[in-house]
């Protein structure tokens, strides 16, 4: 598989109810167990570290389900910066090595390295991306393409197309023909993946309709990414969860096991804005997808589940302003983003306290509206994050990524392999040592 996606690499150089139906996982403490891994689950809230599992504890008024899993912290520094991008953060954790930020799984030199994905497919297991950005952006890209530019998302569309048994994600216009300009081949991916036994799908109702029968499955959902959590009951689109579900089912049928990366890419994005609301829902949908991991795992027992976010985004604080208060909890009556809200104004923005008021149970001070009214045209649904923020006494120190260590957690077989402190370069290697299959660089 490795060498395939390389020849490829360098040719193309020049997802009834939104939820699942688990009520209350324990995934209870990590398996010192040295038997054999058929299956690996990674899964990756970008952006979430410790702040973020803390605000959700609160936000969800108990125990989530990965505090039963936790057993360790990561380190995330990339190459050349304390501070890494996802892109970097990616390819340590998919290929054991650490690259420059904005890399995709090449060294810093631009060599191509083999990923863990690509190793399982190499030991004759069935692998899985799924994303709710584009299939093709930094994380999910990591772990089957190898391009200097995490940009090149048409490249990257060229080397995960017809070798990743199942993609599920948004991103469909990188796998369709360029009108003029890019480096793309003119070549309509879609069609190529139907015609090699993909079953091709784009909306929630097909594929659930699946219902696993399907050997592959191309699922692409959107023309650019997937809609947040909160604003995804206006579209077709699948839930995190029953993507995550839905790849199981399918790429289970192997026997010599599965590989899947399972990202939830918008908790990051909603760091990157300081919608608290935002992330904390998309925390929520992450939380269900692991509960469908989770429910495989335990009655598989041969499963792995790894759960990790690749860096900080934000410098996202429990508490803040000055105060001793915390008060994530009000953000359930947040029902849209803060991007959704903002398209909502009127050109004078004078319906601002109608719009906070119907979507966020808020009623603006005059200060506030006069914050609204008064900001800059690309600031308006920041200024609306800032102030739910501030409500909620979630504070934010960052628009950017931090370097702060992110917790760890892990189930089933072998998951005491990643117990302590550990590189993100080392994950992929305890995985490759869990399921027995040859990978080193």
């Amino acid at each position: 598989m490795f060498k395939r996606f390389l020849a490829t690499a360098l040719c193309s150089a020049v997802v009834v109810s939104g939820f699942s139906h688990i009520q209350k996982v324990d995934a209870g403490p990590p398996s010192h167990s040295n038997a054999k891994v058929d299956n690996v689950i990674y899964m990756i809230p970008d952006g979430y570290s410790a702040s973020y599992a803390t605000n959700y504890r609160i936000y969800k008024g108990e125990d989530p389900v990965l505090d039963s899993m936790l057993v360790g912290m990561m380190k995330t520094n990339s190459a050349d910066n304390w501070v890494t991008d996802s892109a970097a953060a990616g390819t340590a954790m998919a290929t054991g090595v650490k690259t420059n930020n904005g890399m995709v799984s090449v060294t810093p030199d631009g060599e191509p390295l083999e990923t863990i994905l690509q190793a399982a497919g190499d030991a004759g297991k069935s692998t899985g991306l799924v994303a709710t950005s584009t299939i093709t952006h930094a994380t999910p890209a990591v772990f089957g393409s190898h391009v200097e530019s995490r940009g090149s998302e048409a490249d990257i569309a060229l080397q995960l197309a017809n070798e990743i048994d199942v993609l599920l994600g948004g991103g469909k216009a990188n796998f369709l023909p360029k009108s003029e300009g890019g480096n793309q081949e003119e070549r309509h991916l879609i069609d190529e993946a139907i015609e090699n036994g993909y079953q091709f799908v784009e909306t929630r109702e097909e594929l659930l309709a699946l219902n696993g029968q399907a050997d592959k499955v191309l699922g692409l959902f959107a023309t650019g990414a997937m809609a947040p959590e909160l604003d995804r009951d206006v579209t077709e689109e699948p839930s995190l969860a029953e993507m995550t579900k839905a790849a199981i089912d399918t790429l289970s049928k192997e026997k010599d096991g599965f590989f899947l990366m399972v990202e939830g890419s918008q908790i990051d994005w909603a760091g990157h804005a300081h919608d608290a609301a935002w992330a904390m829902k998309d925390t929520e949908a992450f939380e269900e997808a692991v509960k469908e991991a989770l429910e495989f795992a335990k009655n598989d027992r041969k499963t792995l589940v790894v759960v990790a976010g690749d860096h900080d985004t934000g410098g996202m604080s429990v508490g803040g302003y000055d105060e001793y208060l915390a008060k994530a909890d009000i953000l359930h009556d947040v029902t849209a983003t803060g991007n959704y809200m903002a398209s909502e104004l009127h050109a004078d923005r004078s319906n601002a306290k109608d719009v906070l008021s119907t979507y966020a149970n808020i009623e603006l001070t005059a200060e506030e509206e006069e914050r609204i009214q008064t900001a800059p045209a690309n600031q308006v649904a920041f200024v609306i994050n800032t102030i739910i923020s501030e409500r909620a006494y979630v504070g934010w120190s960052s628009t950017a990524h931090t370097g702060v260590d992110v917790p760890l957690y892990a189930h089933g077989p072998s998951s005491d392999l990643f117990n302590g402190l550990l590189d993100n370069t080392d994950l992929p290697q305890r995985m490759a040592e869990a399921m027995k299959i040859d990978f080193a660089q």
